[in-house]
């Protein structure tokens, strides 16, 4: 059994939390192990208040724009996709070469350590997409633990 929900979220603080009391609470019900679940939350917190502070036409939070969330549990791997509007992600050389821009990438590293797999990607002229996955454990009542 599988389970996905999607959300289109203001880029405005309070979408964060929100995101990621929905996220656990799918986990919980589902039986997903607790830390697992964690490290996700905390993973799409990251991505989620990347979107807020960077993903709008002007790079300041507005909210009348929007971003994205999808999150996937599907067998023993969740999937979650955060998707904004921003100007995209810097090139990797201007990143070395600007200790600021290196310091406001700090929820993008946790997110590579919290996750199994991440992928940051630009839409050019249409915003930015952070995809990461990890394996699932399962508690041992878990509703749709994988045999």
């Amino acid at each position: 059994m599988s389970i996905w929900w999607s959300l289109h979220l203001r880029r405005e603080a309070a979408s964060v939390p929100l995101a990621r009391r929905l996220l656990l609470g799918t986990m919980e019900t589902a039986g997903v192990d607790p830390d697992i679940s964690f490290d996700l939350s905390v993973a799409l917190s990251e991505a989620c208040a990347n979107a807020v502070e960077h993903g709008g036409s002007g790079g300041i939070a507005d909210e009348t724009e929007a971003y994205h969330v999808t999150a996937y549990l599907d067998g023993d791997r969740c999937r979650i996709e955060v998707t904004d509007s921003g100007p995209g992600f810097p090139p990797p050389a201007e990143t070395r070469h600007r200790p600021s821009l290196a310091e406001h990438g700090r929820g993008m590293h946790l997110i590579e350590e919290l996750a199994d797999h991440v992928r940051f990607r630009n839409r050019p002229g249409r915003g930015a997409v952070v995809t990461f996955d990890k394996m699932l454990k399962w508690r041992d009542d878990a509703l749709l633990k994988v045999s």
